[in-house]
This record gives structure tokens, C-alpha cells and sequence, in this order.
């Protein structure tokens, strides 16, 4: 793919989100290549709305506007919950399946009552992370990350964000919630998109 100069010589990129949790979480990974992550928030750039119908087609959506906004290498990601037994629901619409205003709480419940609802045993799913890296140039590149596991019931834990408490992925005893950041992140969906950039942008192991 070779390194775009772009990437190689900017310190500053953008992170099309007012999302906390996932500015931390992404901002703990560059810092140590010596990049200096802003977030839309910084520019006081609106949130665009996410018309598309696939996680790459907003996380383009968002990495794009906020490139032409900036100037700058900016990353989006979209991510979500996908329940096998709900269809792979809530998917893309993750972040506002209870409606407005976003209450996790609520959420988790819709999807816990979802389940209850199919009379299935089934509670595998899956967190899904698409980040799109747009530049100045006009290019971009996507890159997955995704961690399989099963919902549990009753949430637990008071660490993370969004439906942490419910979600344990494959192999472990505790939910993403009961674990600290440095231990999420290197088992997270978005910790794997991340670690892909990071190998194909800067040939990180």
C-alpha cells in the first residue's frame, strides 16, 4: 500500500466523534507514534446524520466531512452490537436503538427482552468496528475489527461505555465492563480495527 504522506508527516488527526469513550480509547493508541488525536468536538463540528445502511458507509460518511472541515487526516468508525438470534440487530442502528435521548440502560434492556422474545437459547453475537481513514488527498481505507462472544443478563460491571456490561466476548469469564481499559483494548473490536490501521499505516507488529 505504501505510506501516504499524509499519514507519514501529519501529528494531528481528527476523530469524527463526541463519543468520550472511544476518543480515549483511540487517542491511547496513536499517542504512542506521537500523534495528537482531536476530536470533532475541538472544531465544534456537528454530528452528520448516518444515512447510509452499512457500518463502512457511515464511517466514510463521518471520516469524509470532517476531513473537508479540518484539512486534516481524520478517522471514523462505525461500530455496533450484532445479535445473531435478532437478526444481527442492533447493528448499525446500535448507538440509538432506544431512541433519543441515548440511554444504554434502556437499550441493553430492549435487546435483553428481544432475546426473551425469540424463545431461542441462542445469545451469541458480536461487536463490529469499521474505522475509515479519510485524507486530504481524497483517499480512504477502511479497516475491521470484530470480536465474537454472547450476551449475558444482568449487566454487570461499572467500566467501559455503551453495552459493555452485557457483552462477554469468547474465552473470558467477565463482561467487557468488569475489565480495565488496558485490558479491553487489547481484546475490543475497535482495539482490532485499530491494530490493522496501525500495521498497514505505520507497519506496526
Amino acid at each position: 500500500m505504501g505510506v501516504n504522506r499524509y499519514v507519514s508527516e501529519a501529528k494531528n488527526w481528527v476523530l469524527a466523534s463526541h463519543n468520550k469513550g472511544k476518543i480515549k480509547e483511540i487517542s491511547d493508541l496513536l499517542a504512542r507514534r506521537g500523534i495528537v488525536l482531536r476530536s470533532a468536538a475541538d472544531f465544534s463540528l456537528p454530528e452528520p446524520d448516518e444515512t447510509e445502511n452499512s457500518f463502512e458507509g457511515n464511517a466514510l460518511l463521518k471520516a469524509r466531512t470532517a476531513c473537508a472541515a479540518t484539512g486534516l487526516p481524520t478517522l471514523a468508525d462505525d461500530s455496533g452490537l450484532c445479535v445473531a438470534a435478532l437478526g444481527g440487530q442492533p447493528g448499525i442502528h446500535s448507538a440509538r436503538w432506544a431512541g433519543e435521548p441515548r440511554d444504554f440502560d434502556r437499550a441493553m434492556k430492549k435487546v435483553q427482552d428481544g432475546l426473551e422474545a425469540t424463545g431461542q437459547d441462542d445469545r451469541s453475537a458480536a461487536f463490529v468496528c469499521v474505522l475509515a481513514l479519510a485524507l486530504p488527498d481524497g483517499s480512504h481505507r477502511f479497516y475491521e475489527g470484530r470480536v465474537e462472544g454472547e450476551i449475558v443478563w444482568p449487566p454487570r460491571g461499572d467500566h467501559g461505555f455503551g453495552y459493555d456490561p452485557i457483552f462477554r466476548p469468547e474465552g473470558e469469564s467477565r463482561v467487557f465492563a468488569e475489565m480495565s481499559s488496558v485490558e479491553k483494548a487489547g481484546l475490543s473490536h475497535r482495539a482490532r480495527a485499530m491494530s490493522k490501521l496501525m500495521s498497514a499505516e505505520f507497519g506496526d507488529e
